[in-house]
């Protein structure tokens, strides 16, 4: 296992091993998508992670798409994010934020009557979003109007500057899974004309706008992207993602990004390729896997040069010092789905590390 222990440079990011926390959506802020002291618990339990990539966060008011995430656009959410991240510095740590809108998968009941918004009016399918009033189907979005999409960027560009006042070493612009970005990005959710529309650079250009803004704060050398080119999750199709991802990779050796996080599959196997192999042959940059990837593999991909760095997900959750565990080749924790998304500590802070596990002399 050696090479997941080997440092890592990633731009400005000095990361001690190979084994990065990937972000993990648990609704578990307090009112007003405010973190509190549970969640700072939390992440400095994984403070020995290479990198800690924070949960999805709303990077401005009324995007919220389940109810209890945090946000980063109050003074308040600033305020608990700081002892988020001095609770994670404290332990040694290093963290980022992944700032995110989430497009048509958000819910006027989670945004005081607000109507999601998204490239196209195209409603997400054969599936229901969790609200006060209980599960509800998606609603059909109202398409955004060119001239809307600055405010957007500018949103964006302040999650950046909150952030930094937050104590953040940096950003990860979520570009993944079926939110806004992704829904510019892939054709089976951007049917529209004109320049945000029609071919790859131009369902990419709010991305790439995105990146500018967020960069300029930050240097881009602080900034990462996820990509999703094959996920389904919230009714995502393109119809030639693998092509999209290729694009993509080629485009974004003009940013000197910290580092660009691949979705390899997808969560339903709907959409099956190899997306690994055409971003690593085009991206000059440091380049994280992440999706269902053991130790072991994780060391195989970093050892052929395929990966930089594998981000971890449930594997995360469920073991607070999973990189221990890797070193000592122990057992780990099983995760336990009731507790994903439920309020308090149980299956949130309460997972045992191997210290917990030692009988006292």
């Amino acid at each position: 296992m050696t090479s997941l222990f080997s440092p890592l440079q990633a731009g400005a990011l000095s990361l001690p091993n190979r084994i990065l926390m990937a972000p993990l959506t648990r609704t578990r802020a307090e009112d007003g998508h405010v973190p509190g002291a549970l969640m700072a618990e939390y992440y400095a339990q994984r403070a020995s992670a290479g990198l800690i990539v924070a949960e999805a966060t709303m990077a401005m008011e009324g995007c919220s798409a389940f109810w209890k995430e945090p946000g980063i656009h109050s003074p308040e959410q600033i305020a608990g994010w700081k002892k988020v991240t001095d609770a994670v510095h404290a332990a040694g740590g290093r963290i980022v934020l992944q700032i995110w809108h989430g497009g048509r998968a958000c819910h006027p009941l989670l945004n005081d009557g607000r109507e999601a918004v998204a490239p196209s009016a195209i409603a997400i399918a054969n599936d229901e979003v969790h609200t006060p009033q209980g599960k509800q189907p998606y609603t059909v979005p109202r398409a955004l109007r060119d001239d809307e999409l600055p405010a957007i960027v500018a949103g964006f560009a302040q999650a950046a500057v909150n952030a930094k006042a937050a104590g953040f070493d940096g950003v990860e612009v979520h570009g993944a899974n079926g939110y806004l970005l992704d829904e510019f990005l892939r054709d089976g959710s951007n049917k529209r004309s004109g320049p945000y529309g029609g071919p790859i650079e131009n369902r990419a250009r709010l991305l790439l706008e995105v990146l500018d803004a967020v960069c300029a704060v930050w240097g881009s050398e602080r900034v990462g992207l996820r990509i999703s080119p094959l996920n389904s999750y919230n009714d995502m199709i393109d119809s030639d993602p693998l092509g999209l991802a290729s694009w993509l990779a080629e485009r974004l050796n003009d940013y000197s990004l910290a580092y660009l996080h691949l979705m390899r599959g997808d969560f339903f196997g709907k959409q099956q390729g190899d997306v690994v192999t055409p971003v690593r042959e085009r991206y000059r940059g440091v380049l994280i896997g992440n999706m269902g990837y053991t130790a072991a593999e994780a060391v195989a991909a970093i050892e052929a040069g395929k990966l930089d760095a594998v981000a971890f997900g449930t594997a995360f959750l469920a073991n607070p010092d999973l990189p221990e565990r890797i070193r000592r080749n122990a057992a780990l924790n099983k995760p336990n789905p009731a507790t994903f998304y439920s309020p308090g500590a149980a299956g949130y802070t309460d997972y045992p590390t191997l210290d917990d596990e030692v009988e006292p002399v």
